[in-house]
């Protein structure tokens, strides 16, 4: 497989794309993104990650088992604590330039019909 990058032709194997459709895969929800966002300002704990998004601990700490599942996010213990923070700068970059794009003029704000993603006809309703 075939890539460009910035001009220049880049050989890609299967597990890089891969890798990197399970990276934005892992971003691909509304929260493990503001996550993410909020841990690239500085790490923090579930209860903080709570306060500041508004979301249950059950939730924050289910997408941050994503998070660290798939890499981008790593956890430090800080007495009965966990601190999380971004495993490096990529994620944080990629975070925000899909926020970014998305805010755009022109952007197409309605999500794109996948297949794969699309309802049966045994199960639509």
């Amino acid at each position: 497989m075939v890539g460009s990058q910035r001009g220049a032709t880049v050989a890609l194997d299967d597990g890089q794309l891969a890798d990197a459709s399970e990276l934005l895969r892992a971003l691909g929800a509304p929260h493990r993104l503001a996550i993410v966002l909020e841990l690239a300002e500085h790490p923090r704990c579930v209860h903080e990650l709570v306060d500041t998004l508004g979301i249950s601990q059950s939730l924050a700490s289910q997408h941050l088992r994503v998070l660290r599942t798939t890499g981008l996010v790593t956890g430090a213990r800080r007495g009965k604590e966990t601190l999380y923070s971004l495993a490096d700068d990529h994620i944080a970059h990629i975070a925000r330039d899909a926020v970014t794009h998305g805010s755009e003029p022109g952007h197409r704000a309605r999500t794109i019909s996948d297949p794969m993603t699309e309802p049966t006809e045994e199960h639509r309703p």
